[in-house]
């Protein structure tokens, strides 16, 4: 027994040297990534000429000048008398100085707000929050945008949270919050956070540090504080267009659907007031609750909502309101994090598509971003008992590795439950943007492309499968079958594969992401294709006669073949995709569909699908092969990384179906026949329990 333990506890000690040796790797390397995307920032910025980049500061080479001249720069007075004297520097040197000086800034605010996180903090993510918010803040906008001269913005946030976490005393912690708001006015409401939090020396101080430096800022420049807070009412107008996208605050937001005068004032104020109201009061609960980091960001969100002018560059303070906690199930707890995070990385033209409809939110993501965490989204106290211990996710069993050399991935398990509808629909559509934008950068090259097409059709006249000038020309002599094929070819290619989807995400959640994942990854070596072999399709290649049914004549002598070329990617043709997803539409509906008459209509899509698009000259015969090759392979890689078809599931509320519950009853009963001894163990046991 003493061995035993010995041993166990050696085992034990092992283990957690190797867990701390796994997460100190894992933190180097982010902290490694974190470096290479500042490193990538630096460049980005440093490429841009130095006089050129210069003149981004908007202010006057001459230290006498208005710095509010050029009509660009929309920091307050004070920060003009901050930054004036440099604009007389060498040129190069305050470039490189100024960029690095940001990004340090960046670091530094990652690491202040990771020691923020409130109590209990496990130990992976202590160790690992500081470079993974680092490395986040790096690729998000408001960064990108605050590396250009005369951007101050980082600075600011810096300074509070410095002053919340790290000043030894009340009155340094207030200097840096005066001085904050002394830079962007508007975080003067971090004082009644204060306040009302109990801190009010801090918040007296924060008060008198903002009133000497404007004051200051009044008698060192009285024309440019004139301009600023009485002409232009705290800097409305400065620096580009109310109305215009860089503008993510209420009022710019008003400004943008058409509303202007007293009217959009008084909506502005009331909507300002009441963001102000909810946000603030929030701000306290979470700060009483020991969410203080959360409360700094939710009173930051505000600020930002409720300013005038809130830019792009003001908005970092979104990105610390992940450290929110949002609902009871383990499985919802990645949907506000990378909400936020895809909201504050990626254009908005990729989490929604094009539609007018959708403009008004397009336009403004930023900005609703902001009002939910400052007014909506419902973050768990640290007294519920979900927030140490969320609803687990519940699994199913492993299954064994398909090949021996190729085991099952450790991350890729079963999940029996139903996945997030939101992040599920956010996934989808960044997936589809990303897909359609690396489709879009494909190489094109007319010659390659043509090239490769003599290629196709010479290996399809080896093989006498050359049927795609017949077929086109036959329908196009047929109008009833031309004018069938063309809708066919532009109605189905997007709605029968996400209806599968929804209708899978609905009635049978484990098949659904086994569909999902086998589409992916499908998707994804499609892309490879398109990136390592352009390829013209049937109705590009001069000289061959190909009629193009559905976009009409095309100019063949000109390279851009017309405004088709603007829409995606005309050489993206091998694998076909139009192809490719129908397949995997026939495949699932194949499988999965319970009656006869529906697995007839799912083997038919991706027949007729073959016919037209060799029928309107848009893909070769050999395009359809490869589209069924990416297919295959995307259901083979879910089968080898992840086993068998998930499990017939049936969530709270469902009714079973008969094949399951008879399954159900054959398991049980063979359980319970394994469980129970059979006759010839009884009868050795029975001397042993006489005895």
């Amino acid at each position: 027994m003493a061995n035993a333990a010995e041993h166990s506890g050696a085992n034990g000690h092992a283990g957690v040297i190797g867990d701390h040796g796994r997460l100190g790797a894992a933190r180097l390397l982010l902290w490694a990534l974190a470096g290479a995307l500042a490193v990538r920032q630096a460049a980005a910025v440093l490429r841009v000429p130095p006089a050129e980049w210069l003149s981004g500061f908007h202010l006057p080479g001459r230290l006498p000048g208005s710095v509010y001249d050029t009509g660009q720069f929309s920091d307050t007075p004070f920060a003009g008398l901050v930054l004036k004297p440099l604009v007389g520097l060498a040129a190069p040197s305050l470039e490189v100085a100024w960029t690095c000086v940001t990004l340090l800034c960046v670091a530094a605010i990652g690491l202040v707000a990771a020691r923020g996180l409130p109590d209990p903090v496990p130990r992976r993510t202590a160790l690992l929050a500081a470079p993974v918010l680092t490395a986040l803040m790096m690729v998000s906008l408001p960064v990108r945008e605050a590396a250009s001269p005369g951007r101050t913005a980082v600075l600011p946030v810096l300074l509070v949270l410095i002053a919340v976490f790290r000043a030894p005393g009340d009155r340094p912690a207030g200097f840096l919050v005066g001085l904050a708001a002394a830079l962007q006015p508007v975080l003067l409401l971090f004082a009644p956070l204060l306040w009302l939090t109990g801190r009010r020396p801090t918040a007296r101080t924060a008060a008198v540090t903002f009133a000497g430096a404007t004051a200051l800022s009044w008698a060192a420049m009285p024309r440019d504080s004139w301009t600023y807070w009485v002409e232009h009412l705290a800097g409305t107008g400065l620096g580009g267009a109310p109305d215009g996208l860089a503008n993510q605050s209420v009022h710019g937001a008003l400004l943008r659907l058409g509303l202007t005068g007293p009217a959009e004032i008084l909506l502005y104020a009331a909507l300002a007031a009441a963001i102000g109201w909810i946000g603030l009061r929030r701000a306290v609960r979470y700060a009483r609750d020991g969410q203080l980091l959360l409360a700094v960001a939710v009173t930051g969100c505000v600020a930002v909502a409720v300013s005038p002018t809130g830019w792009r560059h003001q908005l970092l303070w979104v990105l610390l309101a992940v450290a929110g906690k949002v609902g009871k199930r383990a499985a919802d707890r990645p949907v506000w994090p990378v909400a936020v995070v895809l909201a504050m990385t990626l254009p908005s033209t990729m989490l929604l598509p094009n539609l007018a409809a959708l403009a008004p939110v397009r336009d403004n993501v930023l900005l609703l971003t902001a009002v939910a965490a400052a007014c909506a989204v419902p973050f768990l106290p640290r007294s519920s008992a979900y927030w140490r211990e969320p609803v687990p996710t519940d699994y199913g069993r492993p299954a064994a590795a398909r090949w021996a050399r190729v085991p099952l991935m450790p991350f890729w398990r079963r999940v029996l439950s139903r996945p997030n509808l939101l992040l599920e629909l956010l996934l989808i559509r960044v997936g589809y943007s990303i897909y359609s934008h690396i489709r879009a950068a494909a190489p094109t090259s007319r010659s390659l492309a043509e090239g490769n097409g003599s290629q196709i059709h010479g290996i399809e006249r080896a093989l006498g499968i050359d049927i795609e000038h017949a077929v086109n020309h036959a329908v196009v002599n047929t109008p009833w079958l031309e004018a069938f094929f063309n809708f066919y070819y532009t109605s189905f290619h997007f709605v029968v594969p996400l209806t599968i989807l929804a209708v899978l995400y609905w009635r049978r959640p484990g098949d659904y992401r086994w569909a999902r994942a086998s589409l992916g990854l499908a998707t994804v070596l499609a892309l490879i294709g398109f990136w390592l072999y352009p390829l013209a399709p049937p109705r590009l290649m001069p000289g061959l006669g190909f009629i193009d049914t559905v976009h009409g004549p095309q100019d063949l002598a000109n390279p851009s073949y017309g405004a088709m070329t603007a829409i995606s990617n005309q050489y993206a043709a091998m694998p076909s995709l139009h192809f490719g997803w129908s397949l995997w539409c026939g495949i699932v509906i194949v499988v999965l569909a319970p009656k006869g008459w529906q697995k007839l209509l799912g083997a038919l899509h991706p027949l007729i699908t073959v016919c037209a698009i060799v029928a309107t000259a848009n893909h070769w015969v050999l395009d359809a092969v490869g589209g069924a090759a990416v297919v295959s392979a995307g259901f083979g890689l879910v089968y080898v990384l992840s086993g068998p078809r998930g499990l017939h599931l049936t969530l709270p509320g469902q009714r079973k179906g008969a094949e399951a519950e008879a399954a159900e009853e054959a398991s049980a009963a063979e359980e319970a026949s394994a469980e129970e001894p059979s006759e010839g163990e009884r009868r050795l046991d029975a001397p042993a329990r006489t005895s």
